[in-house]
């Protein structure tokens, strides 16, 4: 119990507290003028590697894996606890101020696209791969895809945020959203019972928009000592789909791209060649 009563309505007048606190605001659009770095790829990637940021990062290297060479693209660091997302040029490119955000300069029209869900059907269809045409293959996987986006924020914003990122510790949040998550993480491990991904038998974008949140958690690689708190370890199906997405080489590398925190030698902060998995990585330039 405590004893705040909302009031009538609702004012910002401080700051919340936690982790975001210096980034929360209850308003849109730019904070300042910066403009947008474009460098020679016809795809544009301005991201963060948070599991969000990650979902597409995989998924252009695993087109590049199958020797897509159109897929090729520049990956721009937007360090969110600095604000990088309220810059003018971004907010041009998603008015919503997340990550990631990507343009397409490959036609006569830049094409902007925002929302990691939206970016991974965009490259998806552009491309021809990891997105059934036939039905009902093809809408499974995105009915997975879709789950997925409607899922996440109780895992991040409700779960994650509660348990490791508030200012103080309320029993009654942390148990509602882990009540939820663990359901979550039955409705997957239920689903792999039955099939080796979730859209069916091939791998595809629902995998890579899931796998960065709940593979993530799985492998207990978010929120601090979560795994345990939250029992992964009796989930096998997920955990057995965890590990094999892990293991490919495209998976390996996504989650290296504007990575700005963790092992040195998995930060690639920007990338702009697949030489750069070899030569720029943060444990390299340091050593320089």
């Amino acid at each position: 119990m405590t004893d705040y009563t909302p009031p009538k309505v609702w004012t910002w007048n401080k700051a919340n507290g936690g982790t975001f606190a210096s980034i929360n605001r209850p308003i849109a659009g730019p904070t300042h003028d910066k403009d947008l770095p474009v460098g020679k790829h016809p795809l544009q990637l301005y991201s963060l590697a948070t599991p969000n940021g990650v979902k597409v990062t995989v998924m252009l290297e695993e087109l590049l894996a199958l020797g897509h060479k159109g897929a090729e693209y520049d990956a721009w660091l937007i360090r969110i606890n600095d604000g990088d997302q309220f810059g003018s040029g971004f907010v041009e490119v998603n008015p919503n101020s997340k990550i990631p955000a990507m343009m397409d300069h490959s036609g006569g029209t830049p094409v902007r696209i925002f929302e990691s869900g939206s970016i991974l059907v965009y490259l998806a269809e552009k491309f021809g791969e990891f997105l059934p045409v036939e039905q009902p293959a093809r809408a499974e996987v995105l009915s997975w895809l879709f789950w997925q986006m409607g899922s996440a924020p109780y895992l991040g914003g409700g779960f994650g945020h509660f348990y490791a990122y508030a200012p103080e510790k309320f029993e009654y949040a942390i148990d509602r959203f882990s009540m939820e998550v663990k359901r979550q993480m039955d409705v997957l491990d239920r689903r792999l019972a039955e099939t080796d991904y979730l859209g069916g038998k091939d791998y595809s974008i629902a995998d890579m928009a899931v796998w960065p949140w709940y593979g993530g958690l799985a492998l207990g690689r978010m929120y601090n000592d979560s795994a345990d708190f939250l029992s992964v370890q009796e989930y096998k199906n997920v955990q057995r789909w965890a590990k094999a997405i892990d293991e490919r080489p495209a998976v390996k590398r996504g989650r290296m791209v504007n990575r700005a925190f963790g092992e040195p030698a998995m930060q690639l902060h920007e990338r702009h060649d697949a030489s750069d998995f070899d030569t720029k990585t943060q444990d390299k330039l340091a050593a320089e």
